[in-house]
């Protein structure tokens, strides 16, 4: 249990600034960035936040070019607990995009009792 931890901690350490729930919601508001949801596609149509796209994290590496077709913004990646978003955005930071994560993932997400869409 304590090397998950510790795992966590440490992708929570790369590839962007943590933002938390109520920034997001903000930034969504206000259209300023694109959220890329990079859990699989069973848990994000079980449950995704409005207007999120899902690249999967074992596929973002040969499907990250997908963003190029949306308007330029900033990203924000989001996952399952933050286990993920670290190293999916270090790559997409590595590409030059301006990248945050979504701090606790979609897990927190739900603990603030925030909406999610279900389906794709």
């Amino acid at each position: 249990m304590a090397l998950i931890y510790v795992l966590i901690i440490y992708e929570r350490g790369k590839g962007g600034k943590p933002i938390a729930q109520h920034e997001l919601v903000s930034l969504l508001n206000a259209e300023e960035v694109l959220l890329v949801d990079v859990r699989p596609a069973k848990e994000f149509a079980e449950g995704h936040i409005h207007g999120a796209i899902n690249i999967p994290h074992t596929k973002l590496a040969s499907r990250y070019i997908e963003l190029e077709r949306q308007p330029p913004k900033a990203l924000v990646v989001a996952d399952q607990y933050g286990q993920h978003a670290g190293s999916a955005g270090k790559l997409l930071a590595d590409k030059g995009y301006d990248v945050r994560r979504l701090d606790g993932g979609i897990m927190e997400w739900r603990s603030e009792n925030l909406p999610l869409v279900k389906g794709t």
